[in-house]
């Protein structure tokens, strides 16, 4: 039976900000140590993913040797589309198109055209293509989509260029990625989401229009970060009965200063031992235990709201993780991953945190 993996394109995306460079990078891991060629693309004039294995990034255009049998590569849709005007342009140079007003006419009366060109680029590193352009086949190629609507732009530009042109190298390309995209054992698409409303609601969303552009839906939804329920409600009210018992304990100590010092300036007082309106202070003793009170009591209040706090973030967390499973695609949840920086060993625990929850997904 085939695997998630074992597709020629996996795409990725979701919200903004949820980790889709991590999880893309993870599921590049994964395949490479299970013995495929992988390439991870990310769209855009930025390269993030070398920095996570601790290498200078490479120019968009070129592929950049991460590990054994995993690269990546940078695809800008701008420099795609003049590469593309400039072929079709014969020897007419890149510089003086990109400077022309018949590239800036082109791009902008012909909306989806740089998606387009960008998603041909992508389909010519899948399999056969990219064995009889380069000799080097990648075995699996898996798209750092940009976030949800954008992807959906990117994704649906070879149906809409499909009904504009019908001949020529434009409906050649649009048709072989258009295959790619809509054919189930070739291609598969996974949503990255925080456990939150608005990534939660855009995740559902982008099921919703992978249905009605390409007739598929999303094979899992992968919940980033999520926190574990670390408490019961037993625990909870104990939690918070510690909590009140200390601050209990330290008003009661602190009244009671309050008395020895009342007490001990009258008798002061009526022996004539010291000056009337004087403030007169409690043995040095007593101020000590009551500060080490104070101390307990603040300690134990912040450690009780920091519990509560992160149950109901988790408790919330967990709330949207159900409205997930409520649909018909997989939910994988991802722990949260504590470290001081993200590099390729918190890249390698979310991959080994991945993998078994994969197995699950055809």
């Amino acid at each position: 039976m085939q695997s998630l993996l074992d597709r020629e394109l996996l795409v990725i995306t979701g919200k903004g900000g949820v980790g889709k460079t991590t999880i893309a990078a993870a599921l590049g891991l994964l395949a490479a140590r299970d013995g495929r060629r992988t390439i991870v693309v990310e769209v855009g004039r930025e390269s993030r993913l070398p920095d996570l294995f601790g290498l200078a990034p490479a120019a968009a255009g070129i592929e950049r040797p991460l590990q054994d049998r995993l690269s990546s590569i940078t695809i800008d849709p701008d420099r795609a589309l003049l590469e593309w005007l400039q072929v079709l342009g014969g020897r007419v140079s890149g510089r003086v198109l990109a400077s022309s007003g018949t590239f800036q006419y082109f791009a902008a009366a012909a909306p989806g055209a740089r998606e387009l060109v960008t998603m041909v680029k992508i389909c010519q590193l899948t399999g056969g293509a990219h064995e009889r352009a380069r000799g080097r086949p990648y075995d699996l190629v898996v798209l750092d989509a940009p976030a949800t609507g954008h992807a959906l732009g990117l994704l649906g530009s070879p149906h809409t260029f499909g009904a504009i042109a019908r001949v020529g190298p434009i409906a050649s390309g649009t048709r072989k990625v258009q295959e790619l995209l809509e054919t189930p054992h070739r291609s598969a698409y996974l949503a990255v989401a925080l456990a939150t409303e608005m990534a939660v609601t855009e995740a559902l969303e982008l099921q919703d229009g992978l249905g009605a552009q390409l007739g598929r839906g999303l094979e899992a939804v992968i919940v980033n970060a999520l926190l574990p329920r670390r408490f019961s409600a037993e625990e909870l009210v104990r939690i918070d009965a510690a909590a009140e018992l200390a601050a209990g304990r330290e008003h009661a100590r602190s009244v009671g200063g309050a008395g020895a010092r009342i007490a001990d300036g009258e008798t002061r007082a009526s022996s004539g031992g010291a000056p009337e309106g004087l403030e007169r202070e409690a043995p040095e003793g007593l101020e000590r235990e009551i500060g080490e009170e104070r101390r307990r009591a603040a300690v134990l209040g912040a450690a009780a709201a920091a519990a509560r706090a992160v149950h109901e973030r988790a408790r919330l967390q967990h709330n949207q993780l159900a409205r997930l499973r409520r649909r018909e695609f997989e939910v994988i949840a991802v722990p949260f991953v504590w470290g001081a920086n993200l590099d390729v060993a918190a890249v390698t625990e979310i991959a080994a945190r991945l993998e078994r929850a994969l197995a699950r997904v055809r």
